[in-house]
């Protein structure tokens, strides 16, 4: 299991590191070429893409940093910093459509003529650089490489409208197409980019991952035999993919050590079907009262009245 594991986060980091140095050296050559045919698309997909190695760079970056063991500094490990790198990519992207957007709504009051035969062949290589980049950061799995490949799926469909343009501009001379076209782009660009950013969000704060149920682990566990009731159950994923539960267990009827070894146990059972990267159990015996269960105890038995005095209406 392991071996596999350790695999895919050095495959993640090379497809990273390819696509980073892909992306660099086709932004500078974008520049020049931009200046060149004097198109507002391609310039501004230079920006894009400066945007873009900027975001894989601190990504692949983020990406090895990731892999390194806890420490006494970050005692979960550095799984998290991933996080960082897709929130950064995201606010990165943000920033990037806004300003094509500012630019593509100047060239439709302005509009200006470009070489076309020039956009043509930027925009073959574009759509062979980023798709090439794209397809080899496609089959990730962190949210990292996600959003990543996103950004160079996003510039493959950018590039495969300039070429559609560039072809049009070839036989008439429409120059409301290249500003109206990377609109329509950005646009989608954008939509995407927040439903993404809610989800790096949700996980920064600490939201319960989708897929699990507390509930049920909750109905789960108080089904095993001695289990009073359970509080501070607490569930929270370091970056998405690896996931965190905590609980304090209270036990009845326990009268050795053998039935307790028994109920950890099975709680321990129950839980490795869910794939916890952490796990942390705290029982209490009967005559046991926890001290930092008084304040929420109070709450609930509040509650609890509220309820009863509901009920009895």
């Amino acid at each position: 299991m392991s071996h596999h594991h350790h695999h895919h986060h050095n495959q993640s980091g090379k497809n990273l590191k390819i696509a980073f140095f892909l992306n660099l050296g086709f932004t500078i050559l974008e520049f020049f070429g931009g200046i060149y045919v004097n198109s507002v698309a391609i310039m501004s997909d230079a920006v894009h893409d400066l945007g873009d190695s900027l975001s894989l760079g601190t990504a692949w970056y983020l990406d090895k940093k990731s892999h390194k063991a806890a420490d006494n500094k970050y005692s979960f490990g550095y799984k998290r910093f991933s996080l960082l790198g897709a929130l950064i990519n995201s606010l990165v992207l943000i920033a990037g459509s806004v300003y094509v957007i500012s630019e593509a709504v100047g060239r439709l009051f302005d509009p200006q003529p470009s070489d076309a035969q020039g956009m043509i062949v930027f925009a073959i290589i574009g759509v062979l650089v980023n798709g090439y980049a794209a397809w080899k950061l496609s089959g990730g799995s962190s949210l990292n490489e996600k959003t990543v490949s996103w950004h160079l799926l996003e510039d493959v469909l950018g590039w495969v409208a300039v070429l559609i343009v560039a072809i049009v501009l070839k036989f008439t001379d429409n120059q409301y197409l290249d500003p109206a076209l990377s609109l329509l782009i950005t646009l989608y660009i954008l939509y995407n980019v927040i439903i993404r950013l809610k989800e790096t969000l949700y996980i920064f704060l600490q939201g319960v991952p989708k897929e699990i149920n507390p509930e049920k682990i909750k109905e789960d566990i108080l089904k095993i035999n001695n289990i009073d009731s359970l509080h501070h159950m607490h569930v929270w994923s370091l970056e998405g993919e690896h996931h965190v539960f905590t609980s304090h267990i209270k036990l009845k009827n326990i009268t050795c050590f053998q039935e307790l070894f028994e109920v950890k146990k099975q709680i321990k059972n129950l839980l490795k079907k869910y794939h916890f990267d952490h796990y942390t159990i705290e029982t209490e015996l009967d005559n046991e009262t926890c001290e930092l269960i008084s304040s929420e105890k109070h709450d609930h038995d509040d509650e609890h009245r509220h309820d009863h005095h509901k009920h009895s209406h």
